[in-house]
């Protein structure tokens, strides 16, 4: 496989996820309110999620060597009698970044990009989460743009989009990225170029009874109870941290938390690979450690899934052996 420049390939992948951020953040402004949270109406996200969609592959197409993207979207829905109006939405919202002159047809194209399903031919391919966190995007909280570079089975690059994360400016709105073997790096989301970049490390807490968690706000996410179980038998008595989204993976990275579980619910649940790609080499370049409940590495080289892991566990590294041992007596991860 030819060797490609991942700082070049970094710089694409910011500025993408820096065009669906600002599609996200005027959907939320102005879209959701609380009109459509009492009908408990999607529709808000659904545009958001498409146009963001929409936006990222366009601007690779544009800017990276790599244009194979195995995103969570396809158009399908989009182009079925009765969703006009969405599908204008969605075309106007992409329009408002890309320019005037974008057919709905274009903007339907772009979220198709996302479509890929790789079949082992394809050995480096971008995995694209455009809002993960949808709860949290209609409550107003916290929502990630999610985008890794996959080589081989292995995250190279990722790039986090949290835009209401506290930023290293002291703003609304950060951007983690991480290059293989380069650390992880924090910048305001707003703006262009590479202003404000501050290197991140994660805590160097090294007892396991000084350490908070991070987990879903949707129990369904997680199994709480046990998490419960195993804070306990940690002697961790901080309150956990719940948030949306992968923006747990950047709390992790940050130091603010040290431990993120996310423990199988059903036997034969297995995770989406682009919920966790960006947020699992943020936190590893962090100088954190990012396995499965079993402790194996995660393996993002078969299919839209992790098929060979079960959960995730990501730490501060320095705690990993401690938290795993007690997850074991707790998690029946067969």
């Amino acid at each position: 496989m030819p060797e490609i420049d991942l700082a070049s390939e970094l710089r694409a992948a910011v500025a993408a996820v820096r065009d669906a951020a600002t599609v996200c953040q005027d959907v939320q402004r102005n879209l959701v309110t609380a009109a459509t949270l009492e009908k408990k109406d999607r529709s808000p996200v659904t545009v958001a999620d498409f146009a963001s969609q929409a936006l990222v592959c366009s601007s690779l197409l544009a800017s990276s060597k790599v244009h194979a993207v195995v995103g969570e979207e396809n158009a399908d829905e989009l182009r079925e009698p009765g969703n006009e109006a969405t599908r204008d939405q969605v075309a106007e919202h992409v329009r408002q970044v890309r320019g005037a002159d974008v057919g709905v047809e274009q903007a339907l194209d772009w979220i198709d990009v996302g479509g890929v399903t790789p079949d082992g031919s394809q050995q480096r391919y971008w995995t694209l989460d455009p809002i993960d966190g949808t709860k949290g995007f209609l409550r107003g909280e916290q929502y990630a743009i999610a985008l890794g570079l996959i080589e081989e089975g292995r995250v190279v690059l990722g790039v986090l989009g949290c835009p209401n994360l506290t930023g290293p400016d002291g703003k609304p709105g950060v951007l983690l990225s991480a290059v293989r073997g380069q650390g992880t790096q924090a910048r305001p989301l707003a703006g262009t170029g590479e202003a404000g970049v501050t290197p991140i490390r994660v805590s160097d807490i090294e007892r396991t009874a000084e350490a908070r968690f991070c987990e879903s706000v949707e129990s369904g996410h997680s199994d709480q109870d046990q998490s419960a179980q195993i804070a306990a038998a940690l002697e961790i008595t901080e309150e956990p941290v719940r948030v949306d989204s992968q923006a747990k993976y950047a709390i992790v990275a940050r130091g603010e938390a040290q431990i993120y579980l996310r423990l199988p619910t059903r036997k034969d649940y297995r995770e989406k690979i682009w919920d966790h790609a960006a947020g699992a080499i943020v936190v590893e370049e962090a100088g954190g450690r990012v396995t499965d409940v079993r402790g194996q590495a995660l393996d993002f080289g078969h299919g839209r899934k992790l098929e060979h892991n079960r959960g995730i566990i990501a730490t501060n590294g320095a705690i990993h052996d401690a938290v795993l041992e007690a997850v074991a007596r707790f998690v029946d991860a067969d």
